[in-house]
């Protein structure tokens, strides 16, 4: 991977060799110190000289501290740190990173601090790094879980990069156009950059009626995925594949629909961890130096406090005995339910009630209209039709038959058809389905030993049923007895509407965790499965995993339909 500004080279700065590193900083170092000196005499009042800009200078600079955090590599980190302190001398000011760690939800405390990982995590970093060129901050939160982590990375790098049927600017422009339809700013900043760096045409970016007619027409199916997926046809399917000079070819479609899903739910797990702004992207990094306090106005307005301000929990430090009880109770539920299944089984009829039941409750199942959603740049210009959104399906009368997984299912179904039109694709993303379904410590909260299987069936279903895609071989009366009514609330805001997550609904889930999980002040560095916010980092990845294969079983039965 290599890039340019002026003189600068960074691309050697990603490589596993230490010899290839240390030439690589050397030039960059020398470059940037000679730019510093060319312009500190002129600088402008304030220290930030006028024609840094212009001679991308702060940029050079803005890089070199996300390097200083954020690479893998211990000698990077550290000489980056070192030039930025030479420029400093000079007089010039330097950037410094805004927030505090890769996440508003997570204390910075319970997250890998960079150069502290173990040699398995470490290997994940430094394949991330070398890929991607930077460390970013899903990969930071992901981390609670390297086995979901190595997957999702491995799947991720064969969608963006490896041989496929669209071009590398057409599968980052797509992955725009998608993380756009929630207004992920975070998302949408990453591959700006990426499709920049691959040669896309800058004239794109200023809006979706400057890109090519093709990836025109991928807007109906793009906003239909994102928010309607069951009301995709056929005859969409139709309308891409037979549009003369602007058609898609079958595999093209079949990639194009997998970057969609992967980046629709990529947002809801950016929204539901409450994932921060790269040092390097708009919103990470300041010029301003900070206050007396450690923070300035600038901090405030982009939503950053004090580290105390912002994950302060006084209670949390304190075990009660009502949540302890709150945990108990739940575990209760499990095995009184387990026994019920021993016992007797609900009739066909029954079960299908209890479906049509859970999916009529999940329509009322809506966040507050007054909760305040995270500060967005205006991203709308990447897609059409702004005013189109999530509806509940069954709402003002309309009808939606009930997709029935045994009629057509990712195992028997899906996972052929991808794998047969993008080799190796279908294998990827089951591997990634099974790894986030099974995912298990057997623990819950203070308790060892625990199956939690019950538990993430019912998350995995009831996100489903939200879809309408009902399993005849499950009784849909368990999950209201496994998941309470807030938690529903963030679910059901994390998979439909992501961009309205805020750090309350975060908060208020799984409350009885807080003190037995939250409640630790001294964490161990590793495993990160013992740290308070792995459990709901992990709710997070089956909300993630079950809501793209939802949205891919829709898509890819209007395929199977126009194919036969």
């Amino acid at each position: 991977m290599e890039e340019r500004e002026g003189e600068l080279r960074w691309d050697g700065l990603c490589s596993r060799d230490a010899a290839t590193r240390a030439a690589a900083l050397d030039n960059v170092g020398q470059a940037v110190l000679r730019r510093s000196q060319s312009v500190a005499p002129g600088r402008a009042a304030g220290g930030l000289p006028a024609a840094a800009v212009r001679d991308g200078l702060s940029e050079a600079l803005v890089r070199l501290l996300m390097l200083s955090k954020r690479c893998p590599f211990r000698d990077v980190r550290e000489k980056s740190e070192a030039i930025l302190s030479s420029v400093q001398e000079l007089g010039i000011r330097i950037p410094r990173p805004l927030g505090h760690g890769p996440s508003r939800f997570i204390p910075e405390k319970e997250t890998v601090q960079v150069g502290s990982e173990d040699a398995m995590m470490h290997a994940l970093f430094a394949d991330s790094f070398a890929t991607l060129g930077r460390l970013d901050n899903v990969t930071l939160v992901m981390v609670f879980h390297p086995q979901y982590l190595e997957s999702f990375l491995k799947t991720q790098h064969y969608l963006l990069q490896m041989d496929g049927p669209l071009p590398l600017h057409y599968r980052h422009y797509i992955g725009i156009m998608a993380a756009a339809r929630h207004q992920c700013s975070y998302l949408v900043n990453l591959h700006v950059n990426d499709f920049l760096h691959v040669g896309g045409d800058p004239k794109w970016l200023n809006g979706l009626e400057n890109a090519p007619q093709k990836l025109q027409n991928l807007g109906e199916l793009n906003k239909m995925l994102a928010h309607r997926p069951w009301l995709i046809t056929k005859e969409h399917i139709e309308q891409l594949l037979k549009t003369e000079e602007n058609s898609w070819s079958l595999a093209e479609l079949i990639h194009a629909v997998v970057l969609l899903t992967h980046y629709h739910s990529l947002a809801s797990f950016t929204f539901g961890c409450g994932i921060s702004p790269e040092i390097d992207c708009e919103g990470g990094h300041t010029f301003r130096p900070p206050s007396v306090s450690n923070y300035c106005l600038c901090d405030i307005t982009n939503g950053y406090h004090g580290v105390d301000d912002v994950h302060a929990s006084p209670a949390a430090s304190i075990p009660t005995t009502e949540s302890v009880c709150e945990v108990e109770a739940l575990m209760e539920k499990m095995k009184q339910l387990q026994e019920c299944r021993d016992e007797e089984e609900a009739s066909q009829e029954e079960m299908a009630t209890r479906f049509e039941r859970e999916k009529r409750e999940s329509m009322f199942v809506c966040s507050s209209e007054d909760e305040e959603s995270a500060p967005t740049r205006d991203v709308s210009r990447h897609f059409e039709d702004t005013s189109y959104g999530y509806k509940d399906f069954s709402r003002h009368g309309m009808h939606v038959p009930t997709f029935r997984a045994q009629d057509y299912s990712w195992e028997d179904h899906g996972y052929s058809l991808v794998n047969r039109l993008y080799p190796d694709v279908g294998q990827l993303l089951d591997e990634k389905f099974h790894i986030a379904y099974n995912l298990t410590y057997n623990t819950m909260a203070m308790h060892k030993d625990v199956d939690t299987s019950m538990l993430r069936r019912a998350i995995w279903n009831y996100i489903h049923c939200m879809f309408g895609i009902r399993y005849d071989d499950y009784d849909y009366g368990e999950i209201n007895q496994l998941l309470d009514r807030s938690f529903k609330v963030y679910i059901k805001t994390v998979v439909c509407t992501p961009e309205k997550t805020t750090k309350r609904m975060y908060d208020s889930f799984w409350r009885q965790f807080e003190h037995s999980e939250k409640g630790q002040t001294t964490l161990p560095p590793l495993p990160l499965l013992t740290t308070p916010s792995a459990p709901q980092v992990h709710v997070n990845l089956l909300l993630v995993e079950a809501r793209m294969q939802a949205e891919l079983l829709y898509a890819l039965r209007a395929i199977t339909r126009y194919m036969t």
